[in-house]
Protein backbone atom coordinates (compact mmCIF):
# COMPACT_ATOMS: atom_id res chain seq x y z
CA UNK A 1 0.00 0.00 0.00
CA UNK A 2 2.56 2.30 0.53
CA UNK A 3 4.81 1.71 -2.21
CA UNK A 4 1.28 1.99 -4.71
CA UNK A 5 0.71 6.06 -2.70
CA UNK A 6 4.45 6.61 -3.34
CA UNK A 7 4.08 5.41 -7.17
CA UNK A 8 1.07 7.60 -7.45
CA UNK A 9 2.81 10.85 -6.47
CA UNK A 10 5.60 10.30 -8.66
CA UNK A 11 3.36 9.56 -11.04
CA UNK A 12 1.75 12.75 -10.22
CA UNK A 13 4.68 14.94 -10.11
CA UNK A 14 6.24 13.55 -13.45
CA UNK A 15 2.68 14.10 -15.30
CA UNK A 16 3.14 17.16 -17.74
CA UNK A 17 -0.57 18.33 -17.19
CA UNK A 18 -0.28 18.53 -13.99
CA UNK A 19 3.41 19.99 -13.77
CA UNK A 20 2.55 22.73 -16.54
CA UNK A 21 -0.71 23.45 -14.19
CA UNK A 22 1.98 23.96 -11.01
CA UNK A 23 3.81 25.92 -12.91
CA UNK A 24 1.30 28.55 -14.36
CA UNK A 25 -0.22 29.00 -11.21
CA UNK A 26 3.46 29.99 -9.70
CA UNK A 27 3.67 32.38 -12.47
CA UNK A 28 0.02 33.67 -11.66
CA UNK A 29 0.62 33.90 -7.93
CA UNK A 30 3.62 35.60 -8.00
CA UNK A 31 2.14 37.92 -11.01
CA UNK A 32 -0.27 38.91 -8.02
CA UNK A 33 1.79 39.15 -5.49
CA UNK A 34 4.03 41.72 -7.14
CA UNK A 35 1.31 43.29 -8.53
CA UNK A 36 0.05 44.28 -5.00
CA UNK A 37 3.34 44.91 -3.40
CA UNK A 38 3.76 47.09 -6.20
CA UNK A 39 0.31 48.59 -5.16
CA UNK A 40 0.75 48.95 -1.93
CA UNK A 41 4.01 50.51 -2.00
CA UNK A 42 2.31 53.21 -4.32
CA UNK A 43 -0.53 53.76 -1.96
CA UNK A 44 1.92 54.47 0.72
CA UNK A 45 3.71 56.57 -0.87
CA UNK A 46 1.66 58.72 -2.13
CA UNK A 47 -0.46 59.02 1.10
CA UNK A 48 2.55 59.79 3.04
CA UNK A 49 3.12 62.96 0.14
CA UNK A 50 -0.43 64.02 0.54
CA UNK A 51 -1.26 63.17 -2.77
CA UNK A 52 -4.79 61.85 -2.88
CA UNK A 53 -5.80 59.02 -5.87
CA UNK A 54 -8.90 58.35 -7.70
CA UNK A 55 -10.68 59.89 -10.69
CA UNK A 56 -12.82 62.51 -8.56
CA UNK A 57 -10.49 64.91 -10.15
CA UNK A 58 -12.51 64.51 -13.83
CA UNK A 59 -15.27 66.91 -12.23
CA UNK A 60 -13.43 69.63 -11.24
CA UNK A 61 -13.55 72.82 -13.73
CA UNK A 62 -10.79 72.38 -16.46
CA UNK A 63 -10.47 76.23 -16.15
CA UNK A 64 -8.20 76.50 -19.35
CA UNK A 65 -9.16 77.03 -23.66
CA UNK A 66 -8.50 74.59 -26.29
CA UNK A 67 -7.65 76.13 -29.77
CA UNK A 68 -9.87 73.01 -31.38
CA UNK A 69 -12.92 71.31 -30.09
CA UNK A 70 -15.40 68.65 -31.94
CA UNK A 71 -18.00 68.94 -29.26
CA UNK A 72 -19.04 72.03 -27.43
CA UNK A 73 -16.22 73.16 -24.82
CA UNK A 74 -15.12 76.49 -22.68
CA UNK A 75 -12.97 76.95 -19.34
CA UNK A 76 -15.56 75.91 -17.29
CA UNK A 77 -15.97 72.39 -18.59
CA UNK A 78 -14.46 69.92 -16.57
CA UNK A 79 -11.05 67.59 -16.52
CA UNK A 80 -13.94 64.61 -17.99
CA UNK A 81 -14.81 66.95 -21.12
CA UNK A 82 -11.29 67.92 -21.73
CA UNK A 83 -10.27 64.29 -22.37
CA UNK A 84 -13.15 63.83 -24.47
CA UNK A 85 -11.81 66.62 -26.74
CA UNK A 86 -8.41 65.48 -26.45
CA UNK A 87 -9.52 61.96 -27.29
CA UNK A 88 -11.90 63.18 -30.18
CA UNK A 89 -8.68 65.14 -31.76
CA UNK A 90 -6.58 62.17 -31.54
CA UNK A 91 -9.09 59.87 -33.39
CA UNK A 92 -9.91 62.96 -35.86
CA UNK A 93 -6.28 63.51 -37.06
CA UNK A 94 -5.45 59.59 -36.67
CA UNK A 95 -8.77 58.54 -39.58
CA UNK A 96 -7.64 61.69 -41.61
CA UNK A 97 -4.44 60.88 -41.81
CA UNK A 98 -4.77 56.90 -42.28
CA UNK A 99 -7.84 57.59 -45.33
CA UNK A 100 -5.02 60.28 -46.86
CA UNK A 101 -1.77 57.79 -46.60
CA UNK A 102 -3.41 54.84 -47.97
CA UNK A 103 -4.64 56.74 -50.92
CA UNK A 104 -1.21 58.30 -51.74
CA UNK A 105 0.34 55.16 -50.80
CA UNK A 106 -1.58 53.24 -53.09
CA UNK A 107 -0.73 55.67 -55.64
CA UNK A 108 2.80 55.77 -55.37
CA UNK A 109 3.26 51.74 -55.01
CA UNK A 110 1.54 51.22 -58.46
CA UNK A 111 3.44 54.28 -60.28
CA UNK A 112 6.57 52.68 -58.90
CA UNK A 113 5.93 49.63 -61.50
CA UNK A 114 4.55 52.37 -63.69
CA UNK A 115 6.94 51.59 -67.56
CA UNK A 116 6.74 55.36 -67.55
CA UNK A 117 10.57 56.09 -66.73
CA UNK A 118 10.07 59.75 -65.25
CA UNK A 119 7.29 58.50 -63.42
CA UNK A 120 8.51 55.77 -61.88
CA UNK A 121 11.95 57.68 -61.25
CA UNK A 122 9.97 61.02 -59.51
CA UNK A 123 7.92 58.05 -56.64
CA UNK A 124 11.65 56.54 -56.09
CA UNK A 125 13.02 60.10 -55.19
CA UNK A 126 10.02 60.41 -53.11
CA UNK A 127 9.47 57.61 -51.34
CA UNK A 128 13.43 57.21 -50.37
CA UNK A 129 13.32 60.89 -49.67
CA UNK A 130 10.41 61.24 -47.16
CA UNK A 131 10.93 57.60 -45.70
CA UNK A 132 14.45 58.62 -44.33
CA UNK A 133 13.51 62.08 -42.83
CA UNK A 134 12.53 61.92 -39.44
CA UNK A 135 8.40 62.09 -38.84
CA UNK A 136 9.30 65.11 -36.32
CA UNK A 137 11.79 66.75 -38.14
CA UNK A 138 8.72 66.86 -41.28
CA UNK A 139 6.09 67.66 -38.46
CA UNK A 140 8.95 70.82 -37.44
CA UNK A 141 8.93 71.47 -41.49
CA UNK A 142 5.33 71.64 -42.45
CA UNK A 143 4.56 74.12 -39.47
CA UNK A 144 7.22 76.13 -39.12
CA UNK A 145 8.65 76.64 -42.50
CA UNK A 146 5.87 76.34 -44.55
CA UNK A 147 2.59 77.44 -42.26
CA UNK A 148 4.12 79.73 -40.06
CA UNK A 149 5.26 81.76 -42.67
CA UNK A 150 1.94 82.56 -44.60
CA UNK A 151 0.63 86.27 -44.01
CA UNK A 152 -1.73 87.26 -41.57
CA UNK A 153 -5.55 87.17 -41.69
CA UNK A 154 -5.48 90.79 -43.58
CA UNK A 155 -3.43 89.46 -46.21
CA UNK A 156 -4.56 86.30 -46.32
CA UNK A 157 -4.70 84.05 -49.40
CA UNK A 158 -7.69 84.21 -51.46
CA UNK A 159 -8.83 81.21 -53.21
CA UNK A 160 -12.02 82.81 -54.87
CA UNK A 161 -15.27 83.74 -54.41
CA UNK A 162 -14.55 84.92 -50.88
CA UNK A 163 -15.07 82.02 -49.24
CA UNK A 164 -11.91 80.21 -48.61
CA UNK A 165 -8.49 81.63 -47.22
CA UNK A 166 -6.04 80.76 -46.07
CA UNK A 167 -3.67 82.80 -43.69
CA UNK A 168 -1.11 81.86 -40.47
CA UNK A 169 -4.19 81.23 -38.22
CA UNK A 170 -5.15 78.09 -40.44
CA UNK A 171 -7.60 77.23 -43.45
CA UNK A 172 -10.85 79.03 -43.52
CA UNK A 173 -13.85 78.00 -45.44
CA UNK A 174 -18.15 77.77 -45.54
CA UNK A 175 -19.53 76.60 -41.89
CA UNK A 176 -22.51 73.76 -42.80
CA UNK A 177 -25.34 74.70 -41.14
CA UNK A 178 -28.06 71.70 -40.73
CA UNK A 179 -31.92 72.96 -41.67
CA UNK A 180 -34.71 71.00 -40.13
CA UNK A 181 -34.87 69.26 -44.42
CA UNK A 182 -31.45 67.85 -43.40
CA UNK A 183 -32.29 64.57 -42.04
CA UNK A 184 -34.29 63.82 -45.29
CA UNK A 185 -31.46 64.89 -46.98
CA UNK A 186 -29.06 62.19 -44.77
CA UNK A 187 -31.89 59.61 -45.74
CA UNK A 188 -32.04 60.27 -49.34
CA UNK A 189 -27.94 59.75 -49.61
CA UNK A 190 -28.08 57.02 -47.07
CA UNK A 191 -30.56 54.95 -49.22
CA UNK A 192 -28.78 55.44 -52.67
CA UNK A 193 -25.48 53.56 -50.61
CA UNK A 194 -27.01 50.80 -49.81
CA UNK A 195 -29.15 50.47 -53.34
CA UNK A 196 -25.43 50.64 -54.61
CA UNK A 197 -23.74 48.33 -52.42
CA UNK A 198 -26.72 46.23 -53.59
CA UNK A 199 -25.52 46.52 -57.05
CA UNK A 200 -22.36 46.18 -56.48
CA UNK A 201 -22.40 42.87 -54.95
CA UNK A 202 -25.25 41.46 -57.95
CA UNK A 203 -21.85 42.62 -60.90
CA UNK A 204 -19.89 40.75 -58.87
CA UNK A 205 -22.28 37.65 -58.99
CA UNK A 206 -22.96 38.63 -62.60
CA UNK A 207 -19.40 38.76 -63.45
CA UNK A 208 -18.63 35.16 -61.79
CA UNK A 209 -21.61 34.12 -63.82
CA UNK A 210 -21.08 35.24 -67.06
CA UNK A 211 -17.97 36.93 -67.44
CA UNK A 212 -19.44 40.31 -68.25
CA UNK A 213 -18.95 43.56 -66.35
CA UNK A 214 -21.09 45.81 -65.70
CA UNK A 215 -19.85 49.83 -64.92
CA UNK A 216 -20.25 50.16 -61.41
CA UNK A 217 -17.59 52.59 -60.78
CA UNK A 218 -19.29 54.76 -63.20
CA UNK A 219 -22.90 53.90 -62.14
CA UNK A 220 -21.71 54.71 -58.36
CA UNK A 221 -20.20 57.86 -59.44
CA UNK A 222 -23.36 59.11 -61.35
CA UNK A 223 -25.91 58.04 -59.05
CA UNK A 224 -23.75 59.41 -56.11
CA UNK A 225 -23.74 63.16 -57.54
CA UNK A 226 -26.83 62.79 -58.62
CA UNK A 227 -28.56 62.15 -55.25
CA UNK A 228 -26.25 64.84 -53.28
CA UNK A 229 -27.36 67.18 -56.34
CA UNK A 230 -30.88 66.75 -57.00
CA UNK A 231 -31.84 65.85 -53.10
CA UNK A 232 -30.21 68.72 -52.29
CA UNK A 233 -32.58 71.08 -54.21
CA UNK A 234 -35.89 68.82 -53.34
CA UNK A 235 -35.08 68.55 -50.06
CA UNK A 236 -35.25 72.55 -50.65
CA UNK A 237 -31.82 73.51 -49.61
CA UNK A 238 -30.89 71.23 -46.15
CA UNK A 239 -28.22 73.05 -45.56
CA UNK A 240 -27.07 77.13 -45.45
CA UNK A 241 -23.84 78.26 -45.63
CA UNK A 242 -21.99 80.57 -42.26
CA UNK A 243 -19.26 82.28 -44.40
CA UNK A 244 -15.71 83.58 -42.79
CA UNK A 245 -15.66 87.71 -42.64
CA UNK A 246 -12.31 89.27 -42.09
CA UNK A 247 -13.42 91.83 -38.81
CA UNK A 248 -10.33 93.34 -37.26
CA UNK A 249 -7.46 91.36 -37.47
CA UNK A 250 -9.03 88.22 -37.76
CA UNK A 251 -11.56 86.19 -39.36
CA UNK A 252 -14.88 85.61 -37.68
CA UNK A 253 -17.68 82.91 -38.96
CA UNK A 254 -16.84 80.06 -41.21
CA UNK A 255 -15.28 76.62 -40.19
CA UNK A 256 -11.66 76.95 -39.49
CA UNK A 257 -9.00 74.38 -39.53
CA UNK A 258 -5.93 75.30 -36.91
CA UNK A 259 -2.64 75.01 -38.36
CA UNK A 260 -1.61 72.39 -35.99
CA UNK A 261 -3.84 69.78 -37.52
CA UNK A 262 -2.80 70.56 -41.17
CA UNK A 263 1.12 70.44 -40.06
CA UNK A 264 0.58 66.95 -38.06
CA UNK A 265 -1.78 65.85 -40.92
CA UNK A 266 -0.04 66.86 -43.95
CA UNK A 267 3.69 65.30 -41.86
CA UNK A 268 1.62 61.87 -41.30
CA UNK A 269 0.13 61.12 -44.30
CA UNK A 270 3.54 61.99 -46.36
CA UNK A 271 5.85 59.95 -43.75
CA UNK A 272 3.21 56.65 -43.68
CA UNK A 273 2.62 56.59 -47.70
CA UNK A 274 6.07 55.62 -48.28
CA UNK A 275 6.10 52.88 -46.22
CA UNK A 276 2.39 52.09 -47.68
CA UNK A 277 3.68 52.62 -51.24
CA UNK A 278 6.71 50.00 -50.50
CA UNK A 279 4.02 47.36 -49.37
CA UNK A 280 1.86 47.89 -52.10
CA UNK A 281 5.06 47.64 -54.64
CA UNK A 282 6.16 44.35 -52.98
CA UNK A 283 2.74 43.39 -52.95
CA UNK A 284 1.78 43.40 -56.21
CA UNK A 285 5.43 41.97 -57.28
CA UNK A 286 4.51 39.00 -55.05
CA UNK A 287 1.99 38.02 -57.38
CA UNK A 288 3.18 35.44 -60.01
CA UNK A 289 4.20 36.59 -63.05
CA UNK A 290 2.43 34.43 -65.28
CA UNK A 291 -1.09 35.61 -63.48
CA UNK A 292 -0.15 38.82 -65.96
CA UNK A 293 0.65 36.83 -69.13
CA UNK A 294 -2.27 35.06 -68.75
CA UNK A 295 -4.13 38.26 -68.80
CA UNK A 296 -2.70 39.71 -71.56
CA UNK A 297 -2.99 36.46 -73.53
CA UNK A 298 -7.21 37.19 -72.25
CA UNK A 299 -6.84 40.36 -74.02
CA UNK A 300 -7.61 42.24 -70.71
CA UNK A 301 -6.55 45.69 -70.51
CA UNK A 302 -3.74 47.23 -67.76
CA UNK A 303 -6.49 48.62 -65.90
CA UNK A 304 -8.35 45.12 -66.17
CA UNK A 305 -5.57 43.16 -65.27
CA UNK A 306 -4.45 45.60 -62.01
CA UNK A 307 -7.94 45.67 -60.56
CA UNK A 308 -9.34 41.99 -61.28
CA UNK A 309 -6.07 39.98 -60.86
CA UNK A 310 -3.17 41.74 -59.63
CA UNK A 311 -4.76 43.21 -56.84
CA UNK A 312 -6.83 41.34 -55.29
CA UNK A 313 -4.02 38.30 -54.95
CA UNK A 314 -1.73 41.48 -53.78
CA UNK A 315 -4.21 42.26 -50.89
CA UNK A 316 -2.95 39.06 -48.66
CA UNK A 317 0.21 39.60 -48.61
CA UNK A 318 -0.22 43.73 -47.95
CA UNK A 319 -2.59 43.72 -45.72
CA UNK A 320 -0.91 42.48 -42.40
CA UNK A 321 2.16 44.50 -42.91
CA UNK A 322 -0.37 48.11 -43.78
CA UNK A 323 -2.12 47.24 -40.47
CA UNK A 324 1.16 48.04 -38.46
CA UNK A 325 1.68 51.09 -40.33
CA UNK A 326 -1.80 52.19 -39.66
CA UNK A 327 -0.81 51.82 -35.97
CA UNK A 328 2.17 53.32 -36.07
CA UNK A 329 0.14 56.16 -37.52
CA UNK A 330 -2.34 56.37 -34.87
CA UNK A 331 0.23 56.37 -31.98
CA UNK A 332 3.24 58.82 -34.14
CA UNK A 333 0.32 61.42 -34.05
CA UNK A 334 0.86 61.50 -30.06
CA UNK A 335 3.76 63.84 -31.54
CA UNK A 336 1.22 66.35 -31.49
CA UNK A 337 2.34 68.03 -28.48
CA UNK A 338 5.49 69.30 -29.86
CA UNK A 339 3.54 71.76 -32.29
CA UNK A 340 0.61 72.39 -29.78
CA UNK A 341 -1.98 70.60 -31.32
CA UNK A 342 -4.34 69.69 -28.67
CA UNK A 343 -4.20 65.86 -28.84
CA UNK A 344 -4.69 63.90 -26.06
CA UNK A 345 -1.60 63.84 -24.98
CA UNK A 346 -0.80 67.23 -24.97
CA UNK A 347 -4.34 68.52 -23.21
CA UNK A 348 -4.60 65.84 -20.87
CA UNK A 349 -0.97 64.10 -20.46
CA UNK A 350 0.49 67.81 -20.31
CA UNK A 351 -2.04 70.73 -18.79
CA UNK A 352 -4.78 68.40 -16.96
CA UNK A 353 -1.56 66.41 -15.31
CA UNK A 354 -0.33 69.75 -14.56
CA UNK A 355 -3.10 71.01 -12.87
CA UNK A 356 -3.84 68.60 -11.21
CA UNK A 357 -0.85 66.07 -10.16
CA UNK A 358 -3.26 63.20 -10.69
CA UNK A 359 -0.02 61.22 -12.64
CA UNK A 360 -1.01 57.69 -12.05
CA UNK A 361 -3.94 58.08 -13.20
CA UNK A 362 -3.94 60.55 -16.26
CA UNK A 363 -0.98 58.22 -17.91
CA UNK A 364 -3.12 55.00 -17.29
CA UNK A 365 -6.26 56.60 -18.93
CA UNK A 366 -3.93 57.64 -21.68
CA UNK A 367 -2.61 54.41 -22.40
CA UNK A 368 -5.77 52.60 -21.99
CA UNK A 369 -6.88 54.66 -24.67
CA UNK A 370 -4.12 54.22 -27.37
CA UNK A 371 -4.24 50.73 -26.12
CA UNK A 372 -8.17 50.25 -26.79
CA UNK A 373 -7.24 52.30 -30.56
CA UNK A 374 -4.99 49.96 -31.69
CA UNK A 375 -6.85 46.94 -30.95
CA UNK A 376 -9.64 48.19 -32.47
CA UNK A 377 -7.55 49.04 -35.60
CA UNK A 378 -6.60 45.53 -35.52
CA UNK A 379 -9.34 43.75 -35.07
CA UNK A 380 -11.19 45.51 -38.02
CA UNK A 381 -7.98 44.73 -40.38
CA UNK A 382 -8.38 40.99 -39.69
CA UNK A 383 -11.77 41.14 -40.47
CA UNK A 384 -11.38 42.72 -43.33
CA UNK A 385 -8.21 40.28 -44.00
CA UNK A 386 -10.26 37.20 -43.54
CA UNK A 387 -13.04 39.06 -46.25
CA UNK A 388 -10.76 39.67 -48.93
CA UNK A 389 -8.75 35.86 -48.49
CA UNK A 390 -9.02 34.03 -51.61
CA UNK A 391 -11.24 30.81 -50.60
CA UNK A 392 -9.32 28.11 -51.68
CA UNK A 393 -11.77 24.96 -53.28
Amino acid sequence: MNDQSKTRRAAWLYNPTYRNLFYQALVVGGLFWFLYTITGNVLNNLEARGISTGFRFLNQPAGFAIAQTLVEYNETYTFGRTFVVGLLNTLLVSAMGIVSATFLGLFLGISRLSPNWLLRKLCAVYIETFRNIPLLLQIFFWYYAVLQTLPGPRNAINFGGESFFLSIRGFYSPKPIPEPTFAIYVGLIVAAVIGLIVLARWAKKRFIATGEQFPVLPTTIGVMLGTIVIGYFITGRPLSFEYPVLRGFSFAGGMRIIPELMALWFALTIYTSTYIAEIVRSGIQAVAHGQTEACRALGLTEKQRLNLVVLPQAMRVMIPPMTSQYLNLAKNSSLAVAIGYPDLVAVFMGTTLNQTGQAIEIVAMTMLVYLTISLSVSAFMNWFNKRVALVER
